[in-house]
């Protein structure tokens, strides 16, 4: 099979146990940390041999045609611009030691993940890291040029934080972006909803979540006390994945063993106008 072919697992010091654990790790940090994909549509995984994707951009102005016999078009919606994106890899390489394997296969002992924990976490954050923010080649959803803005008020007072996101919402179907939507914001302007707002004996985000059927999320790859409403559905963004989180053996380096953790990623923003920013 090809996956374990440059995968290399036949090579490394593990059992087939110890490989499964491994797999079943890694998926249970990516699904608790990985914040892009609980509101993202995947497209893919296409393979790790895939190294660019087209990214295409239509222009729509919203309007239908009218008409008796269905010859009446005027407007025809089409690909205006083509292009082709790199589909990054990322990775995040550990290590264990000939004497820590040698004692687990001496004693019988389960094999310390830790490191592995590690760096499976390294790697959920980079991604994270390169859908909203980007990356030199490619824009992230907080940058991406042509997404709508709302001017912020002060989260810590009033139902600002209900405002915002409401206005945001409005701007988004102003533009054709309909629900669902989903609210990502900082971890500050996340724990600034967490107070009781004033004559409602509830918290604002018990309120702004009702904007949003529940689907308000925190990450630490936004900073500076900024937000984002996003519009889902794989017609306004996807995430294009060629090769799934995965593990692999590297080889031995002065008896020591490496291993890495990979992946191969890229966000593709169709409709700017489906993300408005709160900054």
């Amino acid at each position: 099979m090809i996956l374990k072919d440059y995968l290399m697992r036949e090579e490394a010091p593990l059992t087939e146990k110890q490989w499964e654990e491994i797999d079943e790790l890694v998926v249970k940090i990516a699904s608790n940390r990985l914040v892009g994909r609980r509101f993202i549509d995947i497209f893919g995984p296409l393979g790790g041999g895939y190294q660019s994707i087209e990214l295409d951009k239509i222009e729509d102005d919203g309007k239908a045609n009218l008409g008796d016999k269905g010859n009446e078009t005027e407007d025809i919606i089409e690909t205006k611009d083509r292009k082709y994106i790199s589909i990054s890899l990322i990775y995040k390489d550990f290590l264990y030691t000939w004497r820590d394997l040698e004692l687990v296969k001496e004693m019988g002992r389960p094999l310390d993940y830790s490191v592995l924990g590690a760096a499976v976490s390294a790697l959920s954050y980079k991604e994270d890291d390169i859908i909203f923010n980007g990356t030199k080649e490619t824009e992230g959803i907080m940058n991406v040029k042509g997404r709508l803005v709302v001017e912020k008020g002060d989260w810590a007072v009033d139902d600002n934080p209900y405002k915002d996101v409401a206005k945001s919402i409005e701007n988004l179907l102003n533009e054709g972006s309909y629900g669902p939507y989903s609210l990502v914001v900082s971890p500050s302007l996340y724990v600034k909803m967490q107070r009781i707002q004033d004559g409602t004996g509830v918290t604002v985000l018990s309120r702004v979540k009702e904007l949003v059927d529940g689907r308000v999320y925190q990450t630490p790859v936004i900073n500076n006390d900024k937000g984002v409403v996003v519009s889902m559905g794989r017609q306004n963004l996807d995430l294009v994945i060629g090769q799934d989180m995965v593990t692999a053996y590297l080889g031995d380096e002065q008896l020591n063993h490496i291993f890495r953790v990979m992946e191969s990623v890229v966000l593709r923003i169709k409709r700017p106008k489906s993300i408005c920013t709160i900054e």
